[in-house]
This record gives C-alpha cells, structure tokens and sequence, in this order.
C-alpha cells in the first residue's frame, strides 16, 4: 500500500516540530526545472554541471544527479559534443501530455468514487482538510507538496495499480510544469476549492461526477501553468514570452 506522510508533516511550519527536507539534489532539480518551465532558461541552453555548481555553491555530484532527473522528466536532453542541454518541448506534446493526464486523473478518480473504502474516504478527508490549513496560511511549498499526497492518495483508492502505475508516470513527467501553477496568485485558494468538490463527489460515490471534476481540474492546471509561463509556438518549440 501507498506509504503517505503524516498528517502533522503537512501542518503550517510554526505548528510542527521538525519539517522533512528535500535532498540537495532534488532542490537542485526544483529550482532548475522552475527556471526552465517559467522561461529564464531557454531551449538549447548548455548546462555546464561545474558552472551550476559553482552557482549554487556545491559540488558536481547533485546537480549530476538533478540534470539526470530533469532528464527522465524530459526537460533536459543530451546532445553530441554539447552534453546537457535544456529541452525543446513542443506545444503539441505538453498538450497531449496533459490530455492524457487529466483522462488518466480523471479514471482514477472515477474508480476511487466506486471503490473506496470507508477509513480511505476518512483518510481523503483528513488531508484535504490539513490542505486547507496550508492554503489560509498561504504555504506554497507546503501545499505543493501535501497535493502530491493528495493526488496520490486517490490513485491508491483507485484500488488498480495497472491504472494508478501509469497515472504516477505522467505525473512524473509533468512534476515541473504541474508546480509552476502555485506561483500564479489566487491558486492556491482555486486548487483547494477545486479539490472540496472531488473529495465530495468521492465521498458520495459519484464516480462520473468525480472524473469530470477531476478533468477539469487537471485542465485548469494547465491553463494555470500556460498563464504563469507564457508560452508560444517557435520554430517547432516552446518559447516564453
């Protein structure tokens, strides 16, 4: 079963002892994929692992480490006598993925409706209400972090792992784009209202009313994350205007 973190991990931080955190690599990676995603780093941009490290005063080894994870997220691409360079993603794709993103989101949101069972719906409940606990205190990262739970808590609901395995892959490859929308003002308070109706129609076992919802949801994001970037068509590619 899907391991999530505890409830008071997701509490303000002046309200909890000790905070997780995140490894240098990973902070690494979330700060370069934020950089790519808003624009500040453009396609074909070297990545010089020496030059990063010099630039946030550590070693080579994590930002190998992170310029390898924005890689298998398909933000970062290799190429001959120029190594790590920053990807071109066209627009068709990022569409596409968040396409499939919100049918995948949307069926297991669907069969969590239909499948769930009484101590999960509870669970639902709980960390939705420590999301909203997150939102009134304006905590960004904390939020963003608590909705991968979240997210990830109805994939387990789902109670279908073919579903829910391809579900996590996408995320995983739309992880920095699906963030960027927290820097948008207001979404913050629209995310957790969004997350009020589907949490009520899992709760009430509606499962077609769940995944048009969580459709919707999904679409939002993205809508989120173009506003945020300002993305338009170049040469086959994304450019940030």
């Amino acid at each position: 079963m899907t391991e999530f973190v505890k409830l008071d991990q997701l509490l303000p931080s002046k309200q909890r002892a000790v905070a997780p955190l995140a490894t240098l690599s990973d902070d690494l990676g979330s700060r370069l994929a934020d950089e790519i995603t808003s624009g500040r780093l453009l396609p074909g941009t070297r990545l010089d692992e020496q030059s990063i490290a010099d630039r946030f005063n550590t070693s080579r080894t994590p930002v190998r480490e992170a310029l390898r994870q924005l890689e298998a997220n398909g933000l970062v691409e290799r190429r001959p006598y120029k190594g790590a360079v920053v990807a071109t993603i066209s627009l068709q794709m990022l569409a596409e993925m968040f396409t499939a993103m919100g049918e995948m989101e949307a069926s297991c949101a669907r069969l969590a409706a239909l499948s769930a069972t009484s101590a999960e719906r509870a669970d639902l409940r709980k960390l939705h209400a420590a999301m909203g606990a997150l939102m009134r205190g304006d905590d960004m990262a904390g939020y963003a972090r608590a909705n991968i739970d979240f997210h990830e808590m109805i994939y387990a609901m789902a109670h279908n792992e073919i579903v829910a395995d391809f579900t996590r892959a996408l995320r995983r490859r739309l992880t920095p784009f699906r963030r960027a929308q927290f820097r948008m003002e207001g979404r913050l308070k629209r995310s957790n209202t969004e997350h009020t109706r589907i949490v009520r129609a899992i709760e009430k076992g509606e499962g077609d009313m769940a995944a048009r919802l969580m459709r919707e949801h999904v679409d939002r994001v993205r809508s989120a994350y173009l506003e945020f970037s300002g993305v338009a068509e170049l040469e086959g590619g994304v450019t940030f205007l």
